[in-house]
């Protein structure tokens, strides 16, 4: 579902290229803000209500502060790749699912494959 590959690691920013297959369920992150510049696929997110959902794609940048629950519920052309960047760094446990069923940053990678 997922692939995640850290480009720079460092204490004070992380940047990744993150391509998603599918849908991201609402999440959010405890320790960083999340920057994702979309390089190529098209798909909706939201930030802090569902009701806000509006179409990105490429050449967009989605910002997501910390502590602000978001989703990109629906892909329209997958995949989608973002180039990522995350202040400070952003460890790959930092996601925490609002819907408990979807699991943990680890459980959710693997189970999506």
């Amino acid at each position: 579902m997922l692939a995640d590959r850290y480009l720079t690691d460092r204490p004070d920013a992380s940047s990744r290229v993150f391509r998603a297959y599918r849908g991201v369920p609402p999440h959010y992150h405890r320790e960083c803000d999340e920057y994702l510049y979309v390089l190529s696929g098209k798909g909706t997110f939201w930030m802090e209500d569902a009701a806000t959902e509006a179409e990105f794609g490429p050449g967009d940048l989605l910002f997501f502060e910390r502590g602000v629950v978001h989703a990109l519920p629906v892909l329209l052309e997958e995949p989608v790749v973002f180039l990522t960047l995350d202040t400070p760094r952003r460890s790959p446990q930092d996601v925490v699912f609002i819907d408990p069923d979807a699991g943990d940053a680890a459980r959710f990678m693997d189970r999506n494959r």
